[in-house]
């Protein structure tokens, strides 16, 4: 085929998908008025199935979510893949421009995404159970992507190795003697999540933080999940992280804490109902079950403001050291986030090893 000729296939190709709906005047928004029961009924005789892709870092990630989920709704089956958010999120293109949209449910960390697709006429929209008793701030006006529930990174030891005493309370922690050789870290260049807390890192205390961290000798590695699975398993070769999400009651030998002079990174994981998903009611389920008070039950920090707060800790709104809604701001400056990765990625190298759902640590 001429090359010019597929150059203007594929620029017909992007205007059929990049167009904006709103002079279209035909996308009215589905507020749910049934009770779960009532749509679990309804997706029972749709088929009983739901198909969703959640962003993540290991391929059991999300089996509990499965497991509760299948075992609150018999007959209900959840095909759940967990795979890193940056590329659910052009998968789900693909799938956008071939009109072959074959999932329901999308639930992500690249918060970026969410406003295009909207844009794109690609979100069902739809206010779910519990839409307004969600922090404005977590939500689309439409219902078209909503905060699902809260993710933040702790700093986070191995307390067989590490001492109550001389546990890390700030950042600045991480550069004692004791962590020399010690730490793993996710790579900066290969999670925005992770990139935007060493954002914050060097913002608070300079690029001289970052040189005294590199002469601690960390190990570097892909997934935000590796830091901890090596903390538990190598018998104290590596001991403590910052870029993990322990929970904010970590099981026995892990412990953690959260800075309070310097900021830790914290987000709604978003998801989104694709309008023309094959199962929307078991979709519709699934959203309205997850911000469910009966889920969002005080093991987290909730995108609901009438949730119960953690044990031990303010609602995620109120906690000190974070806040949560910036994090989604910043992913929108695209230019601005890559220009990051490749100063970390200048000074630490490329990211290496296989993709952190088969590397086996």
């Amino acid at each position: 085929m001429p090359l010019l000729k597929l150059i203007l296939l594929a620029g017909a190709a992007y205007l059929a998908s990049a167009y904006n709906p709103q002079l279209g005047f035909n996308t009215p928004v589905e507020v749910e008025t049934r009770t779960i029961d009532e749509i679990y009924q309804a997706a029972l005789k749709e088929g009983g199935i739901v198909t969703v892709w959640h962003g993540g870092d290991e391929k059991t990630q999300q089996d509990f979510l499965k497991t509760a989920f299948e075992a609150r709704f018999p007959g209900m089956t959840l095909n759940i893949t967990v795979d890193l958010s940056k590329y659910h999120d052009v998968n789900l293109d693909h799938q956008l421009a071939t009109n072959s949209v074959h999932i329901d449910s999308i639930i992500l960390q690249t918060l970026h995404d969410f406003p295009r697709w909207k844009d794109e006429d690609a979100l069902l929209l739809y206010k779910p159970l519990g839409y307004e008793s969600i922090y404005k701030e977590f939500k689309d006006t439409d219902g078209a992507y909503i905060g699902l529930f809260i993710i933040e990174w702790s700093q986070t030891w191995n307390s067989n190795y590490v001492n109550a005493s001389s546990a890390p309370k700030e950042y600045t922690d991480f550069l004692n003697p004791q962590f020399k050789d010690k730490l793993v870290l996710t790579y900066p260049n290969d999670d925005d999540a992770v990139l935007y807390q060493f954002d914050l890192i060097l913002r608070k205390y300079g690029y001289s933080w970052f040189e005294d961290l590199l002469a601690q000798n960390p190990r570097w590695v892909r997934g935000t999940a590796t830091p901890v699975n090596l903390i538990l398993t190598s018998n104290g070769t590596y001991t403590a992280t910052f870029t993990s999400a322990t929970g904010l009651q970590p099981s026995s030998p892990l412990k953690n804490s959260f800075p309070t002079a310097g900021t830790f990174v914290s987000w709604p994981q978003t998801g989104a109902i694709l309008k023309d998903a094959p199962h929307p009611e078991s979709a519709k389920l699934l959203h309205s079950w997850i911000l469910s008070l009966e889920w969002q039950n005080g093991g987290g920090w909730s995108t609901r403001r009438d949730a119960p707060a953690p044990a031990g800790y303010p609602g995620i709104m109120e906690m000190s050291g974070t806040d949560p809604t910036k994090f989604s701001k910043w992913m929108m400056d695209r230019a601005a986030v890559e220009r990051l990765r490749f100063f970390f990625e200048d000074k630490i190298g490329s990211a290496q090893g296989l993709s952190p759902l088969i590397d086996e640590l």
